[in-house]
């Protein structure tokens, strides 16, 4: 008999749904852990035998998952949670939003939302998460500290802020902290051009030669409404996908944000292209910017995954909420009750938002070689109780509350619901100082 394999962690779940195949729900299976990485997922009574774990973590009352990917976010805009509720997206962006940001973004703001994000998503078990704003460094920092993964935005804009002056004044400050992170493993950087309607055709042409010789994605919003099109064809001649692809965005695997207003013939194209769709149900209905057609994308096999957007337009940074929306948004929008089922928008939460930001071969999954970014979902609650299909209740009964243990890269960050952090009650004090800066603005204007 050879002697038992020597692992840093072995979980043993009630159940685990591993999204690779597709589906799936095992049940007495375990999950072995080494340096980071998932060993072999196999029937519990094979993992004891095989391995020798230097930690244990039984988990009989619950469901183990890939940790979730979110998409599209603004982390830093936690810091804004609340403050131009029921608005339009144009009135929230132009007498809200945009005005807070010229006052009070800077490098320091953006760590501390960042921070508040970061805990926030940790909690509701999100281990990546696609990140759009100013300050770079800044945000790359705040991950960084609560052991997150992240994909950093390289934000491009035309008009000037009090981060960077011109479109290529930001490209060049993302780039550069693109470099200075290179060595940290946890991040990845992106492009993110803020919207057709705020970059030009030049800055675009500049995005995807970098794109293409960086390797990186470019993530963007994209037709999240109808005035965003009819102002698009007044002033280019062209709906704003025509456009893009003209200048050749859709040949970069875009990750279109929000794409509510598509037609048969835009969702077929960005499928040809490979690119992919952060849908972001709850945003879309809060802003009332409408429902994104995502049956009719699934069956033209364009790629659906999820996003939260910023706290400043959700209000919650969390993707159990954005997989319930997703489901039943699909359900009454179409007439079909089996239109987005339970393993579709788990799928659309993990593996899909990997592959869309190329790193399906890293995480999504509980597969064998991939990193151990990893979530338990208790289903012990009254609430989720009895459980027939543990894929139905975390879309449709549980929540981020039951999230109890969260792995990223195999290290523990929520450990029977608390988070490993330690400076939380330093970083609410800043959060305190924020507000009262934000409010005093508000009312100054």
């Amino acid at each position: 008999m050879h002697p038992a394999e020597p692992v840093d962690l072995l979980i043993t779940p009630r159940w685990l749904i591993p999204v690779e195949p597709h589906a799936v729900t095992l049940e007495d299976h375990a999950v072995a852990v080494r340096n980071g990485r998932i060993v072999a997922v196999c029937p519990v009574t094979e993992a004891e035998t095989r391995f020798a774990p230097a930690e244990r973590t039984d988990l009989p009352d619950h469901v183990l998952i890939p940790g979730l990917v979110n998409l599209h976010t603004h982390a830093a805009m936690s810091l804004m949670r609340g403050i131009a509720d029921d608005l339009p997206l144009m009135r929230w962006l132009q007498e809200a939003i945009w005005p807070a940001e010229a006052k009070h973004a800077s490098a320091d703001f953006v760590r501390d939302g960042t921070l508040l994000a970061a805990i926030e998503m940790l909690h509701g078990g999100i281990t990546c998460a696609n990140d759009m704003y100013f300050y770079p460094d800044a945000a790359a920092d705040a991950f960084s500290q609560v052991g997150m993964r992240a994909v950093i935005g390289m934000t491009v804009i035309e008009f000037p802020t009090g981060y960077a002056a011109d479109a290529e004044d930001y490209l060049r400050k993302g780039l550069a902290a693109r470099d200075r992170w290179r060595g940290e493993g946890l991040l990845r950087f992106a492009f993110a051009p803020h919207a057709p309607y705020t970059v030009s055709d030049a800055s675009f042409e500049r995005i995807v030669q970098l794109a293409h010789e960086l390797g990186c994605p470019v993530h963007m919003h994209l037709h999240e409404t109808t005035h965003e099109i009819t102002e698009s064809i007044a002033t280019c001649g062209q709906r704003p996908l025509a456009r893009l692809e003209r200048l050749g965005l859709l040949d970069t695997d875009l990750i279109a944000v929000h794409a509510v207003h598509l037609d048969l013939h835009e969702i077929e194209t960005l499928a040809a292209h490979n690119c992919s769709i952060a849908h972001c149900p709850t945003s879309n209905m809060k802003l009332a910017s409408g429902a994104a057609p995502i049956k009719t994308m699934l069956a033209r096999d364009l790629r659906v995954a999820l996003g939260t957007d910023g706290a400043a337009s959700n209000n919650r940074l969390d993707m159990f909420q954005e997989m319930r929306h997703a489901a039943l948004l699909a359900k009454v929008t179409t007439g079909d009750a089996s239109a987005f089922d339970a393993h579709e928008a788990l799928r659309s939460a993990t593996l899909a938002g990997a592959t869309a930001l190329r790193m399906e071969n890293e995480i999504g999954s509980i597969v064998a070689g991939k990193a151990a970014d990893l979530v338990a979902v208790s289903l012990a609650s009254p609430e989720c109780s009895p459980c027939f299909s543990p894929a139905s209740h975390l879309v449709y009964a549980a929540g981020r509350e039951h999230v109890t243990h969260v792995w990223v890269d195999g290290k523990p960050r929520i450990r029977d619901n608390t988070l490993l952090w330690q400076h939380n009650k330093e970083l609410l004090q800043r959060v305190r100082v924020w507000q009262t800066f934000l409010k005093e603005s508000a009312s100054s204007q």
